[in-house]
Parts: structure tokens; C-alpha cells; sequence
């Protein structure tokens, strides 16, 4: 399936994705897809890298075209806190948010 899908269907259920960015496996929890410069990008919580949980929790940005998506994973997380999809850098690029 590809990516985006991937990650969209993620977010709809709120379910975490494993995947692989910069050659490191990471688990992520995916909050939002949008564009930027033409390019897609996902906004999410890293829940592991490497198998171990990150030392602070926050809200990271991936390019979408980085990101091997092996599988949607059981695992699945509340919205952060912090996420805001009313954000002025997601203004007329989102494609798909998590719901508060």
C-alpha cells in the first residue's frame, strides 16, 4: 500500500506506524499529513527509536518521501497535547488531521 495511505489510515484510527527514517527504526504516532512546497510531510510523536522510547516526548516533522512504512501497528495513542492542527503552517495544506 502506499505511503500516504498508510499513514492516513493511521491517523483515522489513531493506530502508530513502523517505519524507517535516516536508516533508524522508529515508531511513530501520526498526527497529521499535509503538503509543503509540493512535497508531503507527516507530523507525529516518535513512541520509539531503535526500540526504546524517545528521552521527551514532542512532535516531530517527516518528509513523507523519507519514511519506509513497513506496517500499521496495534499500538495506538491519544492526541498530543502540543498538536494544533490549526497551526498557521498547516493553513490550506492539510490533507488529514487526528481529531482532539
Amino acid at each position: 500500500m502506499e505511503s500516504s495511505k498508510l499513514v492516513l489510515e493511521a491517523i483515522a484510527l489513531r493506530k502508530c506506524i513502523e517505519a524507517t527514517y535516516n536508516r533508524a527504526a522508529v515508531k511513530l504516532a501520526p498526527h497529521i499529513l499535509y503538503t509543503k512546497h509540493g512535497e508531503l510531510f507527516v507530523d507525529a510523536v516518535t513512541v520509539e527509536r531503535e526500540g526504546r522510547p524517545p528521552k521527551e516526548t514532542k512532535l516531530g516533522t517527516f518528509k513523507l518521501a523519507g519514511l519506509t512504512i513497513r506496517e500499521i501497528v496495534s499500538r495506538t495513542f491519544q492526541p498530543e497535547p502540543v498538536f494544533n492542527s490549526a497551526d498557521p503552517k498547516y493553513a490550506g495544506a492539510t490533507l488529514f488531521a487526528v481529531e482532539a
